[in-house]
């Protein structure tokens, strides 16, 4: 699991303010203090009773002394880890075959429970709320069958123990899962208010300064001849692009739906375009289609711009990505050019591009040199989705 812990005071690390596993872990511990205050009681009352009483009341002691640790440490994420996990499971092993030794076999068989008792049950459920179901039935399965064998006698409370230790990974470690996809799905869902707000403040701003300019560009230019006309017609159709792509609204399951990726590029085929793809169907969710198809036009714009107007696509097909690449015999740029433009505000190709890739978590590579034209690579891994973030574009 992601640690997205916070500082707290002496340099230790604490869950974010939210995070579903801090209440588990927080559980864990009150169980182990728990358990062990009950291990106490019986020990207190049986220790007459144990072929050994002084190394019963030390093991007692070292009971006590670990709980207080794990607790301390399973309090920091950042100790959640391998190293911390295989030490509680190690320290409750050696407690699991100390225990019949202390308390004698002839006590055990009589029914005096070990001390080891309810107590050896926190690694199970450490191990099931850091790792799942799995994890935790793994660890229920080594205790238990390590009690089993440190017994030497199959009794249906020892079996019923090592059930109910193997039930608990199980129980918890769904639970836990359930709250992990809870959370996940909770914080999607903080994100995609984020960016519907953050959407409404640039809409309100472009209604309010770049339409009302294109608008009146329109409106005054509409009837005049020559470029100033044609300049006022292309505001016109600017201006209803923009206020299309303002109102649309944020992807919905139809996104998810597969498309064919040839049948949106093949609309860029023309004269000096030419499209050579799969003879078979590319299929790719619709937004991530269509997110890969809108970068491929940009990148064909700037071909049109500064390739010299001819260009070349090429759709690779195979079961772990899709890659397009857009190929043209231009004059090339040399290197550094798109870094330079991007520091004087040109973006076209860092967002047009580059950003609408990165955020399908693909990756782009642009290779040219002056006079040997350009090629731009795009490469979109299979099993996207288009993110919510990317609904203001």
């Amino acid at each position: 699991m992601p640690d997205s812990s916070s500082d707290a005071p002496g340099g230790r690390r604490r869950d974010p303010p939210g995070s579903s596993q801090a209440p588990l872990w927080r559980s864990i511990a009150v169980y182990r203090f728990a358990a062990l205050a009950y291990v106490a009681v019986l020990a207190v009352r049986n220790l007459n009773d144990y072929a050994h009483p002084v190394a019963g009341a030390v093991l007692l002691l070292a009971m006590t002394g670990w709980t207080v640790c794990s607790a301390y440490a399973y309090a920091d994420p950042t100790w959640r880890r391998w190293p911390l996990l295989l030490a509680d499971l190690a320290v409750v092993l050696a407690v699991v075959l100390a225990a019949p030794r202390v308390v004698g076999r002839d006590v055990l068989n009589d029914g005096v429970p070990p001390p080891s008792v309810a107590w050896l049950a926190g690694p199970v459920l450490a191990w099931a709320v850091s790792g799942g179901r799995r994890r935790g039935v793994v660890a229920a399965l080594v205790i238990g069958g390590t009690d089993l064998v440190a017994r030497e006698r199959f009794v249906q409370g020892s079996l019923t123990g090592a059930a109910l230790m193997l039930l608990a990974g199980i129980a918890v470690g769904h639970v836990v899962r359930l709250a992990v996809v809870a959370e996940e799905r909770l914080q999607q869902a903080v994100e995609l208010e984020a960016a519907t707000r953050e959407r409404e403040r640039l809409a309100r701003g472009i209604h309010d300064s770049v339409l009302q300019v294109l608008a009146l560009v329109q409106r005054r230019g509409a009837h005049l001849d020559g470029e100033a006309g044609e300049l006022a017609r292309l505001a016109g159709e600017q201006e209803a692009a923009l206020r299309s792509l303002i109102a649309s609204r944020a992807p919905t399951g139809l996104d998810r739906q597969e498309v064919d990726l040839r049948s949106l590029l093949g609309r860029y085929a023309s004269a000096t375009v030419s499209i050579a793809a799969p003879a078979t169907a590319v299929p790719l969710p619709a937004g991530v289609a269509g997110e890969l198809a809108a970068a491929v036009g940009a990148a064909l714009d700037n071909v049109a711009r500064h390739g010299g107007g001819r260009g070349w696509v090429l759709v690779e097909d195979d079961p772990a990505a899709v890659t397009v690449s857009v190929r043209d015999d231009g004059p090339g740029f040399p290197p550094g050019r798109l870094a330079e433009a991007a520091g004087q505000g040109r973006l076209g190709v860092a967002q047009s591009i580059e950003g609408r890739i990165a955020d399908l978590g693909g990756t782009v590579r642009i290779s040219s040199a002056p006079g040997e034209g350009t090629e731009v690579e795009l490469r979109v891994p299979r099993g996207r989705t288009v993110p919510e973030q990317r609904a203001d574009r």
